[in-house]
């Protein structure tokens, strides 16, 4: 799903989210808890730019329980991946790490403490992928 320059451009103009790209660049899917914990936003503004990615065409989501999953999209033109493979470089390597270091202290957190992000309908804890 392509859409244009100016809309790929506008979706990429907000520092949370570059960020929250920043991190699916690098975990591949992620849920809405770990934004707002590794962003330190709330869910109401984290869902807000989530949602304004998927509408961009960038993100796909899916529901988990009560919890919203999102990854890239696989389906991404060329002109659309170009533009990602850019964002870790253009965000520096010291914001990089600090979203890094964000993140995973959150990930270690919520896999000793089950249940933190909330369970799924199956009764899983929502963890992000490879967890």
């Amino acid at each position: 799903m392509t859409r244009g320059p100016s809309e790929l451009f506008k979706a990429l103009s907000d520092q949370t989210r570059l960020d929250m790209l920043a991190l699916l660049l690098e975990r591949g899917e992620l849920c809405v808890c770990d934004f707002e914990q590794a962003l330190q936003i709330g869910q109401s503004k984290a869902s807000r730019h989530l949602r304004y990615l998927v509408n961009a065409g960038l993100l796909t989501d899916h529901r988990e329980g009560i919890w919203m999953h999102y990854a890239l999209r696989r389906d991404l033109g060329e002109e659309q991946s170009a533009v990602l493979r850019a964002v870790p470089g253009l965000l520096g390597e010291t914001h990089l790490l600090q979203l890094r270091r964000s993140l995973e202290q959150w990930l270690k957190q919520k896999k000793e403490t089950p249940g933190t992000c909330g369970q799924s309908q199956s009764g899983r804890p929502c963890l992000a992928a490879g967890d």
